[in-house]
């Protein structure tokens, strides 16, 4: 059956982003360059073209930025029909089109599988999330990495145009892309952000290409982190490369006479967005919810939403459940945990190991502890759209996130914002960079079974009152630190590198050859 046509909400620039097309470098052109795109188009049978929109949390906290500042989205042609729809405004509410330009890159099927499912999702994905799958690099891969950041980089470049410009390099698939700006756009303030952890110098120096890495991300004005602790492994990363002069106090590389700033920018969510509006109350989620997985009314629900990631720590979990039941009996029969796992890079041997771990461990806990009436354990594998999920946050008396590590985990700053109710726990792994924010969570160590089962049991048994107090705690930190704070702190830092950079004239020399 075709998928109909999905139209776009129309994109309204919020309030918060106002000042941020301003903010940027005077008279600068705006581009993002991001593996994943704003929208997917996709070929019907009929003919016809249907234009599905991402649920991309990088999507949430860019869009409306690129829109401000009139900007191109550059980004991986991952629809059927995306090289049809290339260099287009993307459609608005009733066919209006929004005011930036989407343009996409087409890869050759072995340039893409070398680049993203080699390259980047065997090799630097478990590098930085340094759990227990090891990475892979092979030469082949990283060989078709530097092809496709190439291509990329080209196409950003044209849409940066000769003029100012500032273009903000999104995560790990594109490392090499600002060295590559760099070299031939001498115009463009360029920053890179990298979603995901940064490992320690002697984890990250087993990729073979480390050095080839941090030459091409110290192309950037700006390197953006998600936390101190992984601003802190980067410099030291660099120090032991021997790439430049290192000043850990100003958090500053000085490197082929360009100074690039280290800076941490914890990613936010949209304050009150639109799925938190277009869900109904906790009672109706409540009562939705327990109506859809047969739960009754005196049973506590527990939700975790993840992607089904070996690095999401799912069948740590189901065994800290476990655990919870075979320690604490009265909770057999009385607590329900629902978790969603959205199928991710299930052709990769490792991801499909990691599901057969979790159905494992769901067969044999729902094995010793289901009395028939609903399963302790329900494993959700499909993709759900923002207001499925936000019912489930708003209806669950718990979320725990138990990431054995994570960048951020936008998933725990979703349920608190979901929350206006004041009720409910969040359950949280320290190996989460969201951790560092959300203190009054539960923090907890993911890899130890006691310790998330005692914490389980604590937010079953805490008072609302002591709910109310630490998720008031917590909203106040997610209101402040939102993904257009997020933006401005990388808009703010963008306008003084240039003004820098301006003050001090442009470098001679290597710096500016087409090699970079």
């Amino acid at each position: 059956m075709n998928r109909p046509i999905e139209p776009a909400e129309e994109l309204h620039v919020p309030y918060a982003l106002r000042g941020c097309a301003t903010a940027r470098p005077a008279g600068s052109s705006f581009v993002v360059l991001s593996n994943r795109a704003p929208y997917r188009h996709e070929r019907l049978a009929d003919g016809g073209i249907a234009t599905v929109r991402s649920a991309s949390g990088l999507v949430t906290a860019l869009e409306p930025l690129v829109a401000a500042c009139l900007g191109t989205w550059v980004a991986h042609a991952a629809g059927s029909a995306d090289v049809l729809c290339s260099d287009i405004r993307p459609p608005g509410v009733a066919g209006v089109n929004s005011p930036y330009r989407l343009r996409y890159v087409s890869l050759p099927g072995h340039v893409h599988r070398g680049f993203y499912d080699g390259f980047a999702n065997e090799g630097l994905w478990p590098l930085c999330h340094d759990v227990h799958v090891r990475p892979l690099f092979r030469a082949d891969d990283f060989r078709m990495y530097q092809i496709a950041n190439a291509r990329f980089a080209a196409a950003a470049r044209e849409a940066a145009g000769a003029g100012p410009a500032v273009v903000l390099v999104q995560d790990y698939h594109f490392a090499l892309a600002p060295r590559l700006l760099r070299g031939s756009a001498s115009g463009a303030t360029v920053v890179a952000f990298w979603h995901i952890p940064w490992p320690a110098a002697d984890v990250f120096r087993t990729c073979p290409w480390s050095r080839e890495l941090l030459d091409g991300l110290l192309g950037s004005d700006i390197v953006g982190l998600q936390t101190l602790e992984d601003c802190a492994n980067f410099l030291a990363c660099v120090e032991e490369a021997g790439l430049g002069s290192v000043d850990r106090r100003r958090s500053l590389v000085e490197y082929r006479q360009r100074s690039t700033r280290v800076r941490a920018y914890p990613v936010g969510i949209e304050w009150t967005n639109a799925a938190v509006r277009g869900t109904p109350a906790p009672p109706e989620c409540r009562r939705l919810v327990r109506r859809e997985f047969g739960l009754p009314s005196g049973v506590c629900l527990g939700i975790g939403v993840d992607r089904l990631d070996y690095t999401k720590g799912l069948t740590q979990k189901l065994v800290a459940i476990e655990r919870l039941l075979e320690g604490y009996p009265q909770w057999r029969d009385r607590f329900a945990f629902v978790q969603v796992a959205e199928p991710s890079r299930d052709h990769l041997p490792s991801y499909r190991a990691a599901r057969a771990d979790i159905v494992a461990a769901r067969d044999r806990i729902n094995s010793r502890f289901g009395s028939g009436c609903f399963p302790p354990i329900t494993l959700v594998e499909r993709h759900h759209d923002p207001e499925e999920v936000y019912r489930l946050y708003k209806a669950a008396d718990l979320c725990y996130v138990g990431s054995l590590r994570d960048g951020m985990n936008l998933v725990a700053k979703e349920y608190v914002s979901a929350r206006t109710d004041e009720r409910g726990v969040l359950v949280l792994s320290h190996r989460a960079g969201a951790s560092r924010q959300l203190a009054a969570a539960l923090l907890v160590n993911p890899s130890s079974v006691d310790e998330c089962a005692a914490a389980l049991r604590c937010a079953l048994t805490m008072p609302a009152a002591e709910q109310s107090q630490r998720l008031r705690q917590m909203r106040a930190v997610v209101e402040k630190y939102d993904t257009f704070w997020w933006v401005r702190q990388i808009l703010r830092d963008a306008q003084s590198a240039q003004q820098d950079r301006t003050r001090q004239g442009p470098p001679t020399g290597a710096a500016w050859s087409s090699a970079g």
